[in-house]
């Protein structure tokens, strides 16, 4: 198996010659071509399902597939991989630490070169499936406590950096400035996202989604809207926050494993659409 994971990250290496400029990280402006929306899928194992993955993937521009350590699964990834190419949706790693029962969202507290080696497994596996269909990794982006994890340790977020820079594609994260320095440090496309169906507090960080009041799928659709033309939504205590994308667009995301995640979705993309119209940015086809 290590053997594998060499020489898939090997091919990767000789394989993404269109970025060639890795010293200078890129941003919003440059990465996205419009508002988009990405999704959390492939989360089930085995015989067990999580989200509505066949409905929810015509409406979204990007899917952060699981792959393997807190959900997914050898079949579930070809599944799932083969569904985004069907209608044209790009593909993102979508690693998380190995806590099955936990769903990936237990802390744990993991050594930075394991956390490098945990995502590099789990995207190598991913990109193999990617090959078969012919298609490219556009980005990893981490998922639950690990997503966390980095925002909070500079080590864990350099390692994870690092695994990015080894397969040359950007890290999704959430707008956080000192990440984004990071990043730039390191040589990392950073693509910031905006959620709308978990909470932000008011020093502008994110909320554990345990933690957050489920929304409904109109108040996804005016969180969006507001982010999209503002900058700004409300944190969990009802106050305007200043996100701070500026003109730049940016992705939305949301979680596939809520109960209205389809309903949530479909609002999300006439939001988007909205947005983008109203913007002069092009439209998802």
């Amino acid at each position: 198996m290590y053997l594998y994971t060499y020489l898939v990250v090997w091919e990767i290496s000789k394989n993404f010659d269109w970025w060639r400029n890795f010293g200078q990280a890129l941003s919003n402006k440059t990465l996205l071509p419009r508002f988009e929306i990405n999704c959390d899928m492939g989360e089930g194992y085995g015989r067990w399902k999580m989200g509505p993955d066949d409905e929810i993937m015509p409406y979204i521009d990007s899917a952060n597939i699981a792959c393997g350590f807190h959900a997914g699964d050898y079949n579930i990834m070809k599944k799932t991989v083969k569904l985004a190419k069907q209608y044209n949706v790009k593909v993102g790693s979508h690693p998380g630490l190995p806590d099955k029962i936990g769903f990936g969202r237990r802390p744990w507290e993991i050594a930075p070169e394991e956390i490098y080696n945990l995502i590099i497994y789990q995207t190598g596996a991913l990109y193999g499936f990617l090959k078969s269909e012919g298609m490219e990794l556009s980005y990893i982006k981490p998922h639950g406590q690990l997503y966390f994890y980095i925002e909070q340790n500079e080590d864990v977020m350099r390692a994870a950096l690092k695994a990015a820079k080894t397969f040359n594609v950007p890290i999704v994260g959430a707008k956080n400035a000192h990440y984004e320095q990071i990043a730039k440090e390191e040589g990392v496309p950073f693509i910031q996202e905006f959620y709308c169906d978990i909470d932000w507090n008011s020093e502008g960080n994110l909320v554990l989604p345990a933690k957050s009041q489920m929304k409904t799928p109109q108040e996804i659709y005016d969180s969006i809207y507001k982010c999209g033309t503002t900058g700004s939504c409300f944190d969990n205590n009802g106050e305007e926050l200043n996100i701070g994308f500026g003109d730049a667009p940016f992705s939305v995301c949301l979680h596939s494993d809520m109960p209205t995640a389809l309903e949530n979705v479909i609002k999300a993309r006439e939001a988007i659409d909205k947005v983008n119209k109203q913007l002069g940015f092009s439209l998802k086809t």
